[in-house]
């Protein structure tokens, strides 16, 4: 296989129209297709696509077990998400930090959380190889060394 994947990914929504306006016009991405049920985003090079649910949604108690996330980059790229989110006024679930800072594993990270409860998290990464490598470290998710 020559291409690169797309990474397709769908979550619930209660309102096409409140959807686009959080993720086209407060984080920039493009809309696709739509009806009243559903509605297709290019969130970043993956396919995200909002599907209306009937079903009561509620705020997960932390960002384990479930959140969508991507990893930027360059630095620049994660500040410019980060920037226009602030300038958005769109809700951080974390604000901006660094993790892991003077180790293997540092990166830069934040979260929001989009009006349906659904958590998203931007991550910058300053040694690229540990994303999928880093085997050397047993450190994943929130630890106590992770702080």
């Amino acid at each position: 296989m020559n291409q690169k994947a797309i990474f397709h990914l769908t979550i619930p929504i209660s309102n096409v129209a409140q959807a686009k306006e959080f993720y086209a016009e407060g984080l920039g991405c493009k809309v696709g297709r739509e009806n009243q049920f559903a509605v297709i985003f290019n969130f970043y090079g993956t396919q995200l696509v909002g599907h209306v649910t009937r079903e009561t949604l509620t705020r997960q108690p932390g960002i384990y077990p479930r959140h969508l996330g991507l990893i930027l980059p360059t630095k620049l790229a994660w500040s410019q998400i980060c920037d226009r989110a602030q300038e958005q006024k769109i809700t951080f679930y974390h604000q901006p930090k660094l993790r892991f800072r003077d180790q293997s594993l540092e990166h830069y990270c934040f979260f929001l959380e989009d009006p349906f409860f659904n958590l998203l998290e931007f991550k910058y990464y300053s040694k690229p190889e540990v994303i999928f490598g880093g085997r050397h470290s047993n450190l994943i998710g929130e630890t106590a060394a992770s702080n």
